[in-house]
């Protein structure tokens, strides 16, 4: 009861934002979101360097996602941000953790921890307000295919999973249900496509495809995370559905590869 209290009363909420918050104050939110699951992701990491700057990653990712948005309307070219992002990510990081005075077997792990981190929390923030600056009908179908998916895979690896997916990882997870997330997946996306663009595409329904397939992995990492350090849940901030890291770990690896698409492709091709 609590699950499906917290999302009649979430879900609604977090659409009214979607279509009714300008551009600024949809990053903001998206921002605090996010930044909220890097303190959880933190949070499962700590074991692993207990005496790491690993604080860091929350507070360096809403700095970064901000620097990605208003780099290139600054004029910076694409060489100058892929530099500078490198350099951030290779002397800035191993910097920090070498003048934190880690211990030397923790170095590695940290460094890792800390790189990775910021760019898994800053990237969803920036495609996130990118989808919703080109049209807000696009995370809306974003949402769709995470949310659906999500949910075929779970009701429908419950009842009918057979084959394990990644039994060391997430036991419960089944290639059935794997498949039934990403058919809903491609009919939700197939139903957006008719109803918003007119007709269906194979361009479009490759990318339906490819922004599941990117939740559904992303599902697991965050799994292999929390089973490497012994964690059930990233939290509790959420009743009934664990931590707020736990709810949106799909949609942080599914939210760049459908920016991506959408950029690479173009909109105009995704019609019919």
């Amino acid at each position: 009861m609590q699950r499906l209290l917290t999302a009649a009363v979430a879900g609604p909420l977090f659409l009214a934002a979607v279509f009714l918050l300008p551009n600024g104050w949809f990053f903001a939110v998206m921002a605090i979101g996010i930044d909220w699951a890097a303190v959880e992701f933190v949070r499962i990491l700590r074991p692993s360097a207990p005496h790491a700057p690993l604080g860091l990653v929350p507070v360096l990712v809403p700095l970064a996602a901000l620097g990605a948005v208003v780099a290139p309307r600054a004029g910076g070219g694409a060489e100058a941000i892929l530099l500078a992002t490198a350099l951030a990510l290779s002397v800035g990081m191993a910097g920090a953790v070498l003048l934190a005075r880690t211990p030397v077997q923790e170095a590695l792990p940290a460094v890792g921890a800390l790189g990775f981190g910021v760019v898994y929390f800053a990237l969803p923030i920036v495609a996130s307000y990118r989808l919703q600056q080109i049209d807000p009908w696009l995370f809306f179908l974003l949402l769709a295919i995470v949310w659906l998916n999500d949910t075929a895979a779970f009701y429908v690896g419950s009842r009918f999973g057979r084959h394990k997916m990644a039994p060391v990882v997430s036991p419960k997870k089944s290639w059935e249900g794997a498949a039934a997330g990403l058919a809903t997946a491609l009919v939700a996306t197939a139903v957006w496509g008719a109803l918003r663009l007119g007709g269906v595409s194979l361009a479009l329904l490759a990318l339906g495809a490819a922004t599941a397939g990117a939740g559904q992995l992303g599902d697991l990492v965050e799994s292999m995370f929390k089973r490497g350090s012994g964690v059930k849940d990233s939290g509790a901030v959420l009743p009934g559905h664990g931590g707020l890291l736990d709810r949106i770990d799909a949609l942080l690896f599914a939210a760049p590869v459908l920016l991506a698409g959408v950029l690479l492709i173009g909109p105009e091709k995704l019609r019919p």
